[in-house]
């Protein structure tokens, strides 16, 4: 960032007003961007609605929506460094101005957060506020002249009739054009880290997608090269597709996120990645996946379809549905190992889906779990976006810790009856810590939740913290200790 030119201090006779941009400026996102997803998303459908209105044009889309849709306005993310900017002038005695393309309505209810804001002006009667029109109206408004803080080329046409201009944009080629037009006084950066779109992506929760690799080694595969090259394909391509709907699940939530402790820091609700490039981004991942999937076998892209259409209900209304949540988290893993067994050619155990169905239920409640106690620590008595209230914590921990216990005897008794049988296991007697193992894991699990300690997810906590990785390194020794015999592992 520039060192500061333009400043308040000492010119407090200065009373030509400081104009402030709306979106990417004063706050961190688009306002019609917003009142667009949130109409799609109550009925997806609406898009040809949204379609109908736009071919009226764009003035009469916004009027459309911003009188139809209702924007927790105090949760959109707000550029601080320009608030700071504005208030520290707006106390030096000059005038603030809003003024903006969206829409007067919600313009006006934006403004109502800022105290400093005097005056705004939007689009309304028909007429969109932007770039030549924006500049025409300032001008006559202000002929003493004004300074004017803004993010997009349309801007430029207002720079042109500004006294001095301020830039928030990340764009150097921007900034150049603004020199040419204005006296460029500051130079914010526009708040969007390079590395935005990779955290949306949230690479670390492919660690899940591993489990596409259990039926091989279970299945006793593992010395077939194109076995292991099917189970890489549908990895990636399940990787891919996941990341996708973990985008659409944020657009989807994006208000809900906003209130949340934690989950107010993703890239798309803190505003450092748009909406429209989120869009474009899980669609190209989607597309990506699916095409990767396609050189796998038809089973795979079926399953994988499953995966996809129960992804976005969950987004749309499941999640909102006590324990059936939990429920179709479970049911989303259980589809991963489906995904393995398809790709491999393995044959389906009903021993292994059934325990991951127990086993990742309990981690799905302990994940609840979590987000209630943290809840009640915030006085709030129902969870955001969420169908749980505060007096559910018990019961959820209840049936999280029976549902782990659950997966703990179903393994134990896969020993009993078919691990023994198996001819790919040289010493079976090996697996039998396997449950001990389990056990000593998702109590350590249910213990931190209970204290508070535990992060959202089980399984991103799980591939950070220490000891959860030395138990899982053992519990795959198990099965390698089993499968080859290693006289290290049998002698113990």
């Amino acid at each position: 960032m520039e060192a500061p030119v333009l400043s308040a201090e000492g010119a407090p006779a200065d009373r030509r007003p400081l104009v402030l941009d709306l979106d990417h400026t004063l706050i961190r996102t688009d306002v019609l961007h917003e009142l667009a997803l949130a109409y799609v998303k109550a009925n997806p459908f609406r898009v040809f609605l949204l379609v109908a209105w736009l071919l009226r044009g764009k003035t009469h889309l916004k009027h459309q929506l911003s009188t139809r849709v209702t924007l927790n306005v105090d949760a959109l993310p707000a550029n601080e460094e320009i608030v700071a900017l504005a208030r520290e002038h707006a106390a030096a005695g000059r005038p603030i101005v809003l003024a903006t393309a969206s829409d007067g309505l919600i313009a006006r209810r934006i403004a109502r957060r800022f105290g400093f804001i005097g005056q705004v002006i939007g689009t309304e009667n028909g007429v969109n506020l932007k770039g030549r029109e924006k500049a025409r109206r300032l001008a006559e408004m202000f002929p003493d002249g004004f300074d004017y803080v803004g993010d997009s080329r349309p801007d430029l046409e207002v720079w042109t009739v500004a006294r001095n201009g301020i830039v928030v944009s990340d764009s150097r080629s921007l900034v150049r054009r603004a020199e040419r037009v204005t006296s460029v006084q500051r130079h914010f950066a526009g708040g969007g880290s390079p590395t935005a779109m990779l955290r949306a992506m949230r690479p670390h929760q492919w660690a899940k997608n591993v489990l596409v690799f259990a039926p091989l080694v279970l299945a006793g595969i593992t010395d077939e090269p194109r076995a292991w090259a099917m189970a890489a394909l549908a990895f990636l391509a399940l990787s891919l597709i996941a990341s996708g709907t973990y985008i659409l699940n944020d657009l989807f939530d994006l208000q809900d996120d906003r209130l949340h402790w934690s989950k107010r820091n993703r890239p798309i609700a803190s505003g450092e990645l748009a909406i429209p490039r989120a869009v474009l981004l899980c669609a190209s991942l989607i597309v990506a996946g699916v095409a990767i999937a396609l050189l796998t076998n038809l089973f795979v892209v079926a399953l994988l379809a499953v995966y996809g259409g129960l992804t976005v209900a969950y987004s749309l209304t499941l999640k909102r549905q006590p324990i059936t949540d939990a429920f179709v988290l479970a049911t989303l893993f259980t589809l991963r190992i489906g995904i393995g067994i398809a790709a491999v050619g393995a044959e389906s155990s009903a021993w292994l889906l059934v325990f991951s169905m127990f086993l990742f239920g309990s981690l799905s409640l302990a994940k609840r779990y979590t987000e209630i106690a943290r809840m009640r620590e915030h006085g709030h008595r129902k969870t955001s976006g969420r169908g749980y209230l505060a007096d559910d914590a018990g019961l959820v921990l209840t049936m999280g810790i029976a549902s782990g216990i659950g997966a703990i005897v179903i393994m134990v008794l896969y020993l009993i009856e078919d691990a023994f049988a198996a001819d790919f296991y040289l010493e079976p007697a090996l697996l039998w810590s396997f449950p001990a193992i389990l056990f000593l894991w998702v109590s350590r699990i249910w213990l931190l939740s209970s204290r508070g300690e535990l992060n959202d997810d089980p399984v991103a906590f799980a591939v950070r913290d220490r000891t959860s990785i030395v138990l899982g390194a053992g519990m795959v020794l198990t099965f390698i200790g089993a499968m080859t015999g290693l006289p290290g592992l049998t002698a113990l």
